[in-house]
């Protein structure tokens, strides 16, 4: 669907009676109506890569109009490369407001000098490692590597990184090739971070995922996602991302027939991030937008889809929070680290694992 067609579809959802020119109750921060006020002289913001099926943006652009219904929301869902590309390409008239990515691809919009610095609510909550320092780009949720576990073709769930070596797991694995693959990346951060490595040696990660395939326990290695492959029954362990385990298991019909395990040891998370665009038409309803999604009640909505805030220590409903217990083994990767390190990284996993 093209990016007119969908501004236009949401434009058209929109077409409520607008009477309210402020939101009710209290501000969620200090400078929220006079910013609101701005916003609504502008009555738009543009939000480049927010797909609404991808870490509940659906109800962030739901709960966003309800609060500030004097304010339009488009999007599109490029893709986090493609929309650095759009942004360089527009950059003499830019079209976005906000632009949403893979961190690393955030990396990319900094050097092409295509995003303006701007740091909303709990900015400075963010763990260093989670945003850049001008706020030029910050981490909106994470994705956490985890084991999905078919229990209708695994007899017993495997806990940890060590388990995963064990015999009965033969021919059960499947992963995301790193080479071509972001979670593929993220996974060899994982496994690095569960066996003794870390973002300045992820040698660890690299031996382990060999030893995996060396026990014969690797089914194979994927070049896209394979979620419908998984919910069809024929991967009996994926190790993938928690939040496409939680939708199998609560929303997509495994119910009881997965486990979502974060390995015992140690797990990566990898940050999805959010920029202001330079110079976009309507900076007041940008900012708007990049602080509601930041606030504790933008963040507890995106868990509501499964994705982990970036901000800590936000509350969580009780029923979000038994889906998704804490669990502070998971680390977040450095994304600047991890971008510098891709190519050791396909390297090291090709020779290591494919003997070239």
């Amino acid at each position: 669907m093209s990016f007119k067609i969908k501004a236009a579809l949401v434009a058209a959802l929109s077409l409520v009676p607008f009477t309210a020119s402020a939101f009710d109750g209290p501000e969620l921060y200090k400078g929220e109506q006079a910013l609101y006020e701005k916003a609504q002289d502008e009555g738009l913001v543009v939000s480049f890569d927010t797909g609404p099926t991808w870490a509940n943006w659906s109800s962030q652009f739901k709960n966003f109009k309800a609060r500030y219904p004097g304010v339009e929301m488009v999007y599109n869902d490029l893709g986090s490369a493609a929309t650095v590309v759009a942004l360089d390409k527009s950059r003499n008239r830019p079209q976005a407001d906000t632009a949403y990515y893979f961190a690393g691809s955030a990396l990319d919009a900094v050097a092409k000098g295509v995003v303006a610095p701007f740091k909303p609510v709990n900015f400075d909550k963010l763990p260093p490692e989670l945003r850049e320092t001008d706020g030029k780009w910050f981490t909106v949720h994470k994705l956490n590597i985890a084991f999905l576990v078919n229990k209708k073709l695994v007899k017993e769930t495997p806990q940890s990184w060590a388990d995963l070596l064990k015999s009965e797991y033969k021919n059960a694995v499947v992963y995301l090739d790193p080479r071509s693959t972001g979670q593929g990346q993220v996974v060899v951060f994982g496994a690095a971070f569960g066996n003794g490595g870390n973002m300045d040696n992820i040698q660890p990660g690299i031996d382990y995922l060999a030893r995996l395939h060396e026990n014969g326990n690797v089914l194979r290695t994927v070049g896209t996602t394979p979620y419908a492959q998984f919910l069809k029954g024929e991967i009996p362990i994926w190790i993938g991302y928690e939040n496409d385990g939680l939708k199998a298991k609560y929303k997509d019909g495994m119910g009881d027939d997965i486990d979502v395990v974060i390995p015992k040891e140690a797990s990566a998370a990898a940050p999805y991030a959010i920029s202001m665009v330079k110079n976009g038409p309507n900076p007041s309803a940008a900012q708007l937008w990049l602080n509601y999604i930041m606030t504790d009640e933008g963040q507890a909505t995106f868990a509501e889809g499964y994705v982990r805030p970036s901000v800590p220590g936000v509350k969580l409903s009780a029923d979000v929070a038994e889906k998704m217990p804490d669990a502070p083994q998971i680390r977040p990767i450095d994304i600047v680290k991890a971008t510098a390190l891709k190519a050791e990284i396909d390297t090291g996993w090709s020779k290591a694992v494919l003997g070239k």
